[in-house]
């Protein structure tokens, strides 16, 4: 049987701006399966521990042995991104693109071009860094030690703030949430209209081109 292509979500953003939390709202809809293919999958269970985080890498240049296979694994996840869309597989990827390693190394560009002609959105999730903050003094179960945090009276680490610079250039989406005031459902509601609406998907195209 020949399918359609499978809608690919991709949501761009911060640790701890709400993209896992869109994800589970988008993988709960009941148009057929989403497969999410994302940063935390890909991370923690894919990528051999000493290559970790892999292409979770931070910004800041600061594990430059293992730089260089960075755009190989982007490589390798838009390409499985891809095949599964071709299949007809609905896709979800919550990452975190930036291109501040010890050298630039165009991997947003190069991911885009992989997913030519395929009908793929997307999405920048922001989040204010004090949102970000107290998300980050809450916890998450299971992320413990995971993430820098500070008390409220502390200035802001800067690992948080280079997220907070690197993460959205140059910042050409279809389609941008702020989720310091949209719920997950919200979010997730958002990208289904956007999904929706006949007007062509053009971020990746313009990425590509560039």
């Amino acid at each position: 049987m020949t399918r359609e292509a499978g809608w690919i979500v991709v949501l761009n953003g911060a640790p701890r701006s709400g993209k896992s939390s869109i994800v589970a709202a988008i993988q709960g809809w009941d148009d057929g399966p989403w497969m999410n293919l994302g940063v935390d999958v890909h991370a923690r269970h894919v990528t051999p521990p000493g290559y970790r985080p892999g292409l979770g890498l931070r910004p800041g240049g600061e594990r430059p042995e293992i730089e260089a296979w960075v755009p190989v694994f982007y490589a390798g996840l838009y390409e499985s991104i891809a095949a599964h869309s071709r299949l007809g597989l609905n896709v979800v990827a919550d990452l975190g693109h930036h291109d501040a390693y010890s050298e630039p190394l165009g991997i947003l560009r190069d991911c885009a071009r992989r997913l030519l002609g395929l009908p793929a959105l997307l999405v920048g999730v922001r989040c204010p860094v004090g949102e970000i903050m107290r998300r980050r003094r809450t916890g998450q179960p299971g992320r413990e030690g995971e993430y820098a945090v500070a008390s409220a009276d502390d200035p802001v680490p800067e690992p948080v703030l280079r997220w907070q610079r690197e993460v959205h250039r140059p910042g050409i989406y279809d389609l941008e949430l702020d989720t310091s005031v949209l719920s997950p459902s919200d979010g997730a509601a958002a990208i289904r209209r956007r999904l929706d609406d006949p007007a062509p998907f053009s971020a990746f195209r313009r990425l590509a081109a560039e």
